[in-house]
């Protein structure tokens, strides 16, 4: 099988980076497509990939700041075209499946469908654009949805990564899909499980406003109940602010520090809607509960009762009386860590794994 990978941008880490590092070492040979590429923005590993960038790479300033940019990238991606590969991976969240393959099928790893376009509502809000701005985007987004819909159509195989995005992908784009969930390293967490469990509950996030990181500071600030709060982001200062004693701010937690920080904690806390989310699987990895938003990917990664809770309003009341009822010694160690192994990696790689061989066979039998 020759396979080729696309990713949409790479000058950040996060959760579709994870992804995009797990698909390099299960296919070393494949090329890398993406539009942008900032080695100094992501772990050495990058630099070691073969990756291809677009003409986009060398707009001023796109490194930093790729959001303005936004109208370009259909453009960008419908300009090329992807020949010599059985299979075109496609690790989207934003327009890359809108390449074209020649001589292959595009099976599309969906993260997300893009959310400027399906979802600008929400995104104008938590990015705070004033209202002239809402107006000016709202014809180009329209414009941009129809594209986007249109180069869905092109996708040969989706591929969702949770019961969430699989129906986002039914309602948006009109197409079935498979779930298949994204890649956690069980072990690695595992391996740090302590019966000496801390008097901390722990969030470990980007510190930007869809996190909604506020709900877990104010929560505990109001109930006085200790919180330890990684990772580094623009609403640091504002969380700061609404943050009582009881509440600490850890900054950036180094890889290596991670699974002892989360081993230790009463509870891991996960306040926002998110379409997956990997860092409640590492908490019941590390033998540890969750205490989630009852949406979004917590609705697969967590069982209520069994390996964490969910609050099923996104307030600060509906949280605070959540964890005013949660008592961690519920909660078996074996049985979270049992639900987060059906989340390891070896899964991933194997269901990915047979799914694109079945593609295979199939396109050639035709």
């Amino acid at each position: 099988m020759k396979i080729a990978l696309v990713h949409d941008w790479l000058n950040q880490m996060g959760g579709a980076e994870d992804v995009l590092l797990e698909l390099a070492r299960m296919y070393p040979d494949s090329p890398i497509y993406t539009s942008i590429f900032a080695p100094e923005a992501l772990p050495p590993a990058f630099a070691q990939l073969p990756i291809q960038t677009l003409w986009m790479d060398k707009l001023p300033a796109i490194h930093t700041h790729h959001q303005p940019y936004l109208p370009l990238y259909p453009l960008a991606w419908g300009g090329l075209t992807v020949r010599g590969h059985d299979v075109v991976l496609t690790n989207k969240s934003g327009f890359c499946h809108g390449l074209r393959v020649e001589g292959g099928v595009q099976v599309c790893y969906c993260l997300a469908p893009t959310r400027y376009v399906w979802q600008f509502e929400h995104y104008v809000a938590r990015e705070g654009l004033g209202g002239l701005v809402q107006a000016a985007l709202r014809p180009l987004v329209a414009l941009m949805k129809r594209w986007d819909y249109a180069a869905a159509q092109r996708v040969g195989h989706f591929i969702a990564i949770s019961t969430e995005i699989q129906a986002r992908i039914k309602q948006y784009y009109d197409r079935d899909s498979v779930i298949i969930f994204p890649p956690v390293d069980t072990d690695r967490f595992a391996a740090a499980r302590t019966d000496a469990v801390g008097d901390y509950y722990l969030v470990v996030s980007r510190l930007i406003p869809y996190k909604r990181i506020d709900l877990a500071v104010r929560a505990c600030t109001a109930l006085g109940l200790p919180l330890k709060v990684g990772g580094r982001g623009r609403d640091l200062e504002s969380l700061k602010a609404i943050a009582g004693p009881t509440v600490e701010f850890l900054g950036y937690v180094p890889d290596d520090d991670l699974p002892a920080l989360m081993a230790g904690c009463k509870a891991f806390l996960f306040p926002g809607l998110e379409d997956f989310g990997i860092t409640p699987v590492q908490a019941q990895a590390a033998g540890r509960p969750v205490i989630a938003y009852g949406g979004g990917g917590a609705l697969d990664t967590v069982r209520p009762g069994v390996t964490g809770e969910l609050f099923d309003a996104m307030t600060v009341e509906a949280l605070m009386a959540t964890l005013q009822a949660f008592d961690p010694a519920r909660y078996d160690p074996e049985a979270c860590q049992a639900h987060a192994r059906t989340f390891d990696t070896r899964v991933f790689r194997a269901e990915l794994g047979a799914f694109l061989h079945h593609v295979t066979a199939d396109s050639q039998q035709r």
